[in-house]
């Protein structure tokens, strides 16, 4: 097979693309389309081998997937081996068996499924998950092991002329349905082969299709694929439903660059590109565990740079002396797999991580934690905790199941809106119902009302944003609220939502109420201390033996900081109330991370107030700015 300097150095574009990404998402927006430039030349090549095999009649299943297995195995491997060494070190029981599934997983080539099942809204912040990005290696090597079986197939009854003609209808068909599907699944639409095997089959098309194109016509199809592949770096973002219509733009970018075969092209085929190509598989690993080590350890911007560094350059190591070693690659029958080393080694990880999850994280004497943090973080583990909150956080006044991830609901109980006139109406997300506890607790006298869906910013207008269940179930929220106020006229609306404040203009709502002739007091609650991965964590690992409740930790999330100085700023002369629980409870020597003595969080994960600790903020913060609107508190 004839080596594409320009197919190299576009695996350069994607790489680049998607490490910026991850790194500082605000560099790059749209970054992560690199993962879908990677995977058209996965199918491009796929396609080739393929073909070339089945038209000599001499194509081998069995051969086809030890080259695949040679090729992707070893330098993932490695890099899950470094993480269980790393592991071991630094990661307490829990976090470690967590790590051996996803390296499990990942080795077996079924992360995608798993990271799609793990969804949901308390689920762990992504950049607690060590192997997240193998999502895409095992989209692509479930495509490997497909691919090749249905063209086979296909040949026995085919001519090569029909099975071209059907790859090129399937790719159109399975973009149709990944629109589709990224409207009404967009979760599933994002990791699943289904909605992703068009991108790789685009690829094939570009493969059995090639245009002949005079030198003139290259250049302009090159830059017309280059511009179409930057423009979705650039304009496209996280906000936007993905992979969808959208996904067309950076995919037909590559298809056009592709097409162009120009191993003289000065944009991809320089030194830089090509080094960064030769390397780009090895880069794509290793870059993201970097990136969770930064935010694990709190690090501050100069690592951000640091850590781009060293992905460069365990990506060349890696390339150099992992990924170039060879392995046998004749094999007579699928039973002579298992001698095939990459293969012995990646089923020998997936043991020793099985391992690791039965004994509890490896919760042996030398790295155990003691009885009282264990159960302490048996309390606050997600499972369990999340258990309590049905009912604290009046979650039957949600449009959202977070249990089935779907905006199934059709209505919430009229017990949650039907509390009488006047009063505290609580709009938000699920930040907003964790101070629905306190806050009924503080008022036992006062008529409460409540319309709060997890994931769902309070707005007066569609929520252009938020995509798939979550607008579904946004849209049904937020009109309820606007429906149910302009009855209930509350007293006071008390609105809560996660980090994206910034991203709300809270103005309208009061512009929907002064046009409805509404006098209810709009008081805004600002974020309350983060913490990353999670606070009990923190205290755990470094509070936990001591007696102090304000801590100055560097699993703090400095944004925070940010946002509230900005909120304070936005609303200070305006009829909003705005209620900085920064100021209440930070300040130069840190934040309140414990309520008692007892080392109880005020969070019970990174953000969501514990049951102890929205009662703590509502009686000694909130009660008293919001007594003055009340009547009858």
């Amino acid at each position: 097979m004839q080596f594409r300097k320009d197919i190299n150095g576009l695996r350069a574009i994607a790489v680049i693309a998607v490490v910026l990404f991850h790194f500082n998402a605000s560099w790059m927006p749209g970054g992560f389309a690199g993962v879908d430039v990677f995977f058209v030349i996965s199918g491009f090549l796929m396609t080739e081998i393929i073909f070339r095999g089945v038209e000599q009649e001499n194509f081998s299943i069995l051969k086809f997937y030890v080259a695949r297995a040679n090729r992707i195995i070893p330098a993932l491997a490695v890099l899950c081996l470094a993480l269980l060494v790393f592991g071991w070190i630094y990661l307490i029981p829990l976090e470690y068996i967590a790590l051996g599934k996803h390296i499990s997983s990942s080795m077996s080539f079924f992360s995608n499924i798993i990271y799609w099942k793990e969804l949901g809204y308390f689920d762990a912040d992504s950049k607690e998950k060590w192997l997240l990005h193998t999502w895409s290696l095992s989209v692509e090597w479930q495509f490997y092991i497909i691919y090749p079986l249905v063209l086979v197939a296909m040949r026995k009854f085919m001519s090569l002329k029909a099975m071209k003609a059907t790859v090129l209808v399937g790719t159109v068909l399975g973009f149709i349905f990944c629109v589709v599907a990224t409207y009404k699944w967009p979760n599933l639409a994002y990791y699943l082969l289904p909605t992703r095997a068009w991108e790789m089959m685009i690829g094939g098309v570009a493969y059995l299709y090639p245009l002949k194109l005079a030198e003139n016509r290259k250049k302009i199809f090159e830059w017309g694929g280059l511009v179409l592949i930057i423009l979705s770096y650039v304009f496209i973002s996280k906000e936007n439903l993905w992979p969808g219509y959208l996904a067309l733009i950076p995919v037909f970018g590559a298809f056009l660059l592709i097409q162009t075969q120009r191993n003289d092209s000065i944009v991809t085929g320089n030194i830089i590109f090509q080094c960064l190509g030769k390397w780009s598989y090895s880069i794509y690993l290793w870059h993201w565990p970097l990136v969770v080590a930064i935010c694990y350890f709190s690090l501050n911007t100069p690592f951000v740079f640091l850590g781009i560094a060293l992905s460069i350059i365990f990506g060349f190591i890696s390339s150099k002396y992992v990924e170039s070693v060879g392995y046998k690659k004749d094999f007579n029958s699928f039973i002579d797999i298992l001698k095939c080393k990459p293969v012995l080694v990646a089923v020998s990880i997936v043991i020793l991580s099985v391992i690791i999850m039965i004994t509890n994280g490896a919760n042996t004497p030398f790295r155990s934690i003691t009885t009282s943090k264990k159960a302490f973080l048996s309390i606050y583990h997600r499972e369990n905790y999340a258990k309590l909150l049905t009912k604290a956080y009046s979650l039957e006044c949600d449009y959202f199941d977070a249990n089935s991830y779907t905006a199934k609901k059709e209505d919430i109980p009229n017990e949650c809106i039907n509390n009488g006139m006047g009063g505290i109406f609580i709009w938000g997300d699920s930040h907003a119902q964790a101070l629905s506890y306190g806050v009924r607790n503080a008022f036992p006298n006062v008529i409460i009302n409540q319309v709060a869906s997890s994931g769902c910013r309070p707005l007066v207008k569609e929520d252009i944003i938020t995509s798939g269940e979550f607008k579904v179930a946004c849209d049904k929220s937020n009109e309820r609220v606007k429906k149910e106020i302009l009855k209930i006229k509350p007293e006071v609306i008390l609105l809560a939502q996660r980090l994206d404040h910034d991203k709300n203009n809270y103005i309208e709502i009061l512009d929907y109420l002064k046009d409805n002739n509404l006098t209810s007091k709009i008081i805004l609650i600002g974020p309350v201390p983060q913490w990353q991965p999670s606070l009990p964590v923190a205290i755990v690992e470094r509070h936990f033996d001591r007696n102090e409740k304000t801590i100055n930790d560097r699993s703090f999330v400095k944004k925070v900081i940010e946002i509230d100085e900005t909120l304070k700023k936005r609303y200070q002369h305006t009829e909003i109330k705005y209620i900085s629980l920064i100021d209440e409870l930070c300040s130069e020597y840190g934040c309140l991370a414990k309520v008692d003595s007892n080392n109880t969080p005020l969070v019970w994960d990174y953000g969501h107030l514990s049951l102890k600790g929205s009662k703590f903020i509502a009686d000694t913060i909130i009660k008293n700015k919001l007594s003055p609107f009340l009547d009858n508190d």
